[in-house]
């Protein structure tokens, strides 16, 4: 049974070294371009973050969304891998954080 186990834990690390930069990557796109998609229906579209949820493309069931309305803010997790937070800037948009305008 052990041997099972053990054989078990070694292909996830095996496949978490092959495999979790390409993972990372994807998630790193993947929540830039839902938070900043979002933070444009949000703000700029006026939508409510449940209505504008709902746009999410196929792939992004486990990116989550939140917003802080006082920021003008949209943060996208996508678990363990990665977020990204976009903000809405008057007479920019909305634009990626960390952003120096």
């Amino acid at each position: 049974m052990w041997l099972v186990v053990a054989a078990v834990l070694l292909a996830g690390v095996a496949a978490a070294a092959v495999f979790g930069p390409a993972l990372r990557g994807y998630a790193a796109a993947g929540t830039a371009y839902a938070a900043r998609v979002t933070c444009s229906c949000r703000f700029v579209a006026g939508r409510s973050l449940a209505d504008c949820a709902k746009d999410k493309v196929a792939g992004m069931e486990w990116v989550r969304l939140s917003e802080d309305t006082e920021r003008r803010s949209v943060t996208a997790v996508f678990p363990l891998l990665g977020s990204d937070e976009a903000a809405f800037e008057p007479g920019w948009g909305c634009v990626l954080r960390p952003w120096q305008g």
